[in-house]
């Protein structure tokens, strides 16, 4: 064992017990001093880290992140190996979110309403996405959070759903509106009846019974509205939305499922999808009302 490898388990051990969880940093660090070894450097310097932070050469955007650890590290190690370099800050451009798009009411609508066309014509699989998505608009969960839910984490009597353990450890309970409940117990009663005993113990299952993969989900989403790219944008309705206009709607839609308006109800939006309009499905949800 080198000595950066030795400084390495002590690092990240700190950390750990500082409760940091540190699992990609755990690996790409691992990846550094194995990069360190393979050139028989036993010194962190700026060059080195330089040149590990910036491969691959076509993966611009982690580039900064990569020497964010490195330099971690290296304060660490330079606390008693004054040899070390601690890479300065600024160095590589940081990575810039993307801008969330926020879909407006007709978005969500033709978003809610695609995935009832998707194939097979008589399988759970689109039961299973419109309401995924449609409890995703009016809560505002993540979608790994709305994927991840266990059955017992949908209390449909009390109207609450119970999210654990999600970003920051933390765990949360999400009050429904009655029609939303009206809608998960819907599902839920479809999902039982045609799969019985194969269903696992998440609340949205894949078309067998299985867990929904992430992935799949995500390609779902970018199939229905001809929007390129916008499926991993699902989640950015909800996070616009507040319990307090959940919890206090007024006239009717027929989309089937209560959707909360967004920040973005006034803006304009482009035609998405030619299926068939929300209001075509009859089942009566009540939707608050424009603000």
């Amino acid at each position: 064992m080198t000595n950066l490898r030795a400084a390495l388990d002590k690092y990240l051990s700190m950390r750990k017990r500082f409760g940091y969880k540190y699992e990609h940093q755990t690996r790409r660090l691992a990846d550094f001093v194995a990069f360190m070894e393979k050139r028989k450097a036993r010194i962190i310097t700026t060059n080195l880290a330089m040149e590990w932070a910036t491969l691959p050469p076509d993966r611009h955007a982690s580039w900064a992140l990569r020497l964010s650890d490195v330099r971690g590290f290296a304060r660490h190690v330079a606390n008693f190996d004054p040899r070390t370099q601690v890479p300065p800050v600024g160095m590589l451009p940081g990575w810039k979110r993307a801008k969330p798009y926020v879909y407006c009411d007709a978005e969500i609508d033709a978003l809610l309403t695609a995935p009832l066309a998707l194939p097979p014509a008589g399988g759970l699989r689109r039961w299973t996405y419109h309401t995924l998505f449609g409890l995703i608009a009016v809560t505002g969960l993540r979608i790994s959070e709305a994927m991840g839910l266990e059955r017992d984490d949908v209390d449909l009597d009390a109207g609450v759903l119970t999210v654990r353990l999600t970003k920051f450890g933390k765990s949360r309970l999400v009050p429904l509106h009655p029609t939303t409940r009206t809608a998960l117990r819907d599902y839920a009663h479809r999902r039982d009846a045609m799969l019985g005993s194969r269903c696992g113990s998440t609340f949205f299952v894949a078309e067998q019974g299985g867990r929904l993969l992430h992935q799949y989900v995500i390609a779902s989403s970018g199939d229905c509205p001809e929007r390129s790219g916008c499926g991993a944008q699902v989640i950015v309705p909800g996070h616009a939305c507040t319990t307090s206009i959940i919890a206090s709607p007024s006239g009717r839609c027929s989309t089937g499922i209560a959707k909360a308006r967004t920040s973005s109800s006034n803006s304009q939006c482009s035609p998405l999808t030619s299926a068939t309009p929300a209001c075509a499905i009859p089942t009566g949800i009540s939707r608050p009302a424009p603000s």
